[in-house]
């Protein structure tokens, strides 16, 4: 066996990869209970499959989800979710550091906070570099997951992973959306994430490599690129565009690539952004609008807990604390008077006022 197979199906990193797998509700499902009833025995002939090569992957299970927006999702049985954390743990190591440093999705130590604040200084940067003739470049994939090539993906993963038995397995797994649709990768695997940083980095690399671009960062298939002037920034809108279309095989959404004056701002990850501030979206206004209209419903009705409650609530609050939002923030508590703010800024529920 390889170095990098070696790893893959090492014991401990099949464990950790097991008890990963548990979190959150997933333990209280059916194969997840099954499972852990006879864990070692369990984990020990799932290793021994993936060594002999018998393993074979399960197929999926679907269901759709409808925050923040209404999508369908294929998820891998208890057992492959296993397998797929085990060779995502590995892989990580192989690709992060392969990755620009301004690629923020599914990337240990990152996410969207500080993607938002990358982005912000990037327009400030850009602003007192080239002054307001700047212009903001907004890229969007569109359908990106459900675009994938699995053969052009496939092609790029040899160029790091030399291990025939480890692409063979990876390979197995990519080419069982097969069952889904002809392009795509599901959006319930876990390896969907990494490898689709992989298939992107390519564009990535394009953007500082080739037409060395500076202010460039990446949110999965949401591209920020700010450059000096309206004409330059055509330019590289239709540069990238082709790149796109003729090394990925993907289509950029015309309705969402757009090009923006740098005073204008731009709509991403959750937030607008301006070299001076920035405010939440309309959408997560009205999606947290929403939930503190239900949680009061369930609460009355005694579906939800006083605790799950005040988890959602101050869940949302961390992300927007990120921007201005104190005015947005004061009128939900005035519509929603069984919600208040105690002494440590946390967000509570008074049951009493339901």
């Amino acid at each position: 066996m390889s170095t990098i197979f070696n790893r893959i199906v090492e014991e401990n990193n099949l464990y950790k990869a097991y008890r990963k797998a548990l979190k959150g509700k997933n333990k209280y499902t059916k194969e997840a209970i099954w499972f852990s009833r006879d864990e070692t025995y369990n984990l020990e002939a799932l290793r021994q499959s993936l060594i002999d090569e018998t393993y074979r992957f399960d197929g999926y299970m679907r269901f759709t989800v409808y925050e923040p927006k209404e999508r369908i999702i294929d998820a891998p049985h208890f057992k492959d979710k296993i397998v797929q954390l085990a060779i995502n743990n590995v892989l990580k190591e192989i690709y992060n550091p392969c990755f620009i440093h301004d690629s923020y999705a599914s990337i240990d130590n990152k996410g969207t906070h500080k993607c938002v604040d990358r982005i912000q200084h990037f327009i400030r940067k850009a602003k007192w570099q080239y002054g307001e003739d700047a212009y903001i470049i907004k890229v969007d994939i569109r359908k990106f997951f459900y675009s994938i090539d699995r053969d052009i993906l496939k092609s790029f993963l040899p160029k790091k992973i030399k291990c025939k038995k480890t692409l063979r397995l990876i390979y197995h797994i990519i080419d069982s959306a097969e069952v889904i649709d002809d392009l795509g990768l599901p959006l319930g695997n876990t390896l969907s994430q990494i490898c689709a940083n992989i298939y992107l980095n390519k564009l990535d690399q394009y953007c500082k490599r080739k037409l060395s671009l500076k202010y460039v960062v990446r949110y999965m298939d949401d591209v920020i690129i700010v450059v000096e002037n309206k004409e330059k920034a055509r330019e590289i809108n239709n540069l990238v565009s082709s790149f796109v279309r003729q090394e990925l095989n993907l289509v950029c959404n015309e309705d969402k690539t757009k090009i923006f004056p740098i005073n204008q701002g731009v709509n991403a990850v959750g937030f607008k952004i301006h070299a001076t501030h920035r405010l939440l979206r309309n959408d997560s206004k009205k999606t947290i609008k929403r939930k503190a209209k239900k949680i009061r419903y369930l609460l009355i009705d005694g579906q939800m807990t006083k605790e799950k409650a005040e988890q959602i609530l101050n869940s949302w609050l961390g992300h927007a604390k990120h921007g201005n939002s104190r005015n947005f923030i004061q009128q939900l508590l005035e519509r929603n008077d069984y919600i208040y703010i105690d002494k440590k800024g946390a967000l509570r529920v008074d049951m009493s006022k339901l």
